[in-house]
């Protein structure tokens, strides 16, 4: 039976209310050659099997990460993710509402976001920590709003070296929020152009480290620089494992910090459900947007934790929020907090150098390859070279070979001029096999 709960009306008046004639009046930005004039010819219906069949198939012509060499990166990472963490996922104490305002009863799932942020705080070198932002780019934008509510300025700079998804995604939300922002061009190594776009109009200036072009930054003169005009420090990282090898934000001066935790405890998943992480200096803590979770005592001195500051959240404070109650991602959260338990401090600075000796071997190997120039003067796991021919063509050929070559970076933005840039990555689970494989498959595409 079909649900049809508003009469013809009901929809007259909302059209009249929102200021068009009819519900065609409401798809007016789509081009016309881009509609459906009539349904799409599906099949009506079909049994279990026959659906998991065809599934089945449509799956099998997927290459998945882990079918061969696979050197991607840009922001999403491959990365082992130890069994036990799906084990421990799925315990009953984690089974506990997704929102937690009844503490009472969702002390798992309020210990986990505590333990979380405690985590969290201490990679980043900052005071406090929240819950959690959906992803990386959307706590980027967040950070950027954050800036303009503690300054009272409206400019923001965004460095050349930003990954230009993230870039994006803040442009988009701070337009809305009429901010003006300032997108320097792109640049491998852009300190010194961040530090000449800061003036005593800048609320923020946003840069990455290592940046999308893998390379590392000590960013403490850009601190320097963003404070003496009175602007906040805004620190970006896609590569969370890096924070077992590099030095943390907060050491160098960030007020700020945000970063993508896809790369502990969350498989790449197609690009998502993914967890951001969120940092800041404690006098900033009222701007801060997302979840906060504190530790407390019940009425007999037993520990407990509950929701703190809830003042920031719309359920509280409608417009006037810094918090938007639904961004946090729980179960990648959680993810991300037991995988980091498992590893501790001495496991992850491990990981990282492991990663970092791999990536080292690999760009030897392609520094031999004949026509291929590395590009990235100093890296953790990932870095860009110039390849001969254009780097989507050599991606496609490579794929012949099954080789997951890396990531274009026209890909990322097509309209910087940068048809020949590859970004290529290298974690733990990269082998010798692997490096080998691709360096002869290039160098025979070069010859």
């Amino acid at each position: 039976m079909r649900y049809l709960p508003l009469t013809p009306a009901d929809r007259a008046e909302m059209l009249g209310v929102i200021g068009v004639d009819s519900i065609d009046d409401l798809f007016a930005d789509v081009p016309v050659a881009a509609r459906k004039a009539e349904l799409f010819d599906l099949p009506r219906h079909a049994g279990e099997m026959e659906v998991e069949r065809h599934l089945q198939a449509l799956a099998a012509k997927n290459r998945p990460a882990g079918a061969g060499p696979f050197f991607c990166g840009a922001g999403a990472y491959k990365h082992h993710v130890p069994a036990t963490v799906d084990h421990i996922i799925q315990r009953s104490e984690f089974l506990t509402s997704y929102t937690p305002y009844q503490p009472e009863i969702a002390q798992g799932t309020l210990q986990v976001l505590f333990e979380f942020q405690t985590q969290v705080a201490a990679l980043t070198g900052l005071e406090v920590a929240n819950a959690s932002m959906y992803d990386g780019s959307t706590g980027c934008a967040e950070a950027v709003m954050m800036a303009q509510r503690v300054t009272r300025r409206k400019k923001a700079v965004l460095s050349g070296g930003l990954h230009p998804h993230y870039a994006a995604v803040t442009q988009t939300i701070a337009h809305a929020e009429g901010m003006d922002i300032t997108r320097l061009p792109v640049a491998i190594d852009a300190e010194a152009a961040v530090i000449a776009a800061i003036t005593p109009e800048t609320a923020c200036v946003v840069v990455q480290t290592p940046n999308v072009f893998g390379v590392v930054t000590d960013v403490s003169k850009i601190a320097e620089a963003a404070h003496a005009a009175g602007a906040l420090m805004i620190v970006v990282t896609t590569e969370a494992v890096s924070f077992g090898l590099l030095k943390s934000p907060g050491e160098m001066g960030a007020d700020i910090a945000v970063a993508e935790g896809q790369s502990i405890g969350v498989g790449l998943s197609y690009g998502g459900p993914y967890v951001g992480l969120f940092a800041c200096r404690e006098k900033f803590v009222r701007q801060m947007p997302g979840r906060l979770c504190g530790e407390t005592v019940d009425a007999e001195g037993r520990r407990g934790f509950v929701l703190t500051l809830s003042t920031r959240e719309q359920h509280i404070r409608r417009e006037k929020a810094t918090s938007n109650i639904c961004t946090n991602s729980g179960l990648c959260a959680l993810a991300f907090t037991i995988h980091l338990s498992l590893l501790g401090e001495r496991g992850l600075r491990d990981l990282a150098a492991i990663n970092h000796a791999k990536a080292r071997q690999l760009r030897d190997a392609l520094a031999a390859v004949p026509g291929v120039e590395i590009l990235t003067p100093r890296f953790f796991n990932e870095f860009a070279v110039r390849v001969p021919g254009g780097a989507a063509q050599a991606v496609e050929a490579l794929l012949g070979d099954g080789i997951v070559a890396g990531v274009p970076f026209s890909r990322l933005d097509p309209k910087a001029g940068l048809d020949d840039v590859l970004l290529v990555a290298a974690t733990e689970t990269t082998t010798d096999a692997d490096i080998a494989a691709f360096a002869q498959a290039l160098k025979g595409r070069t010859l």
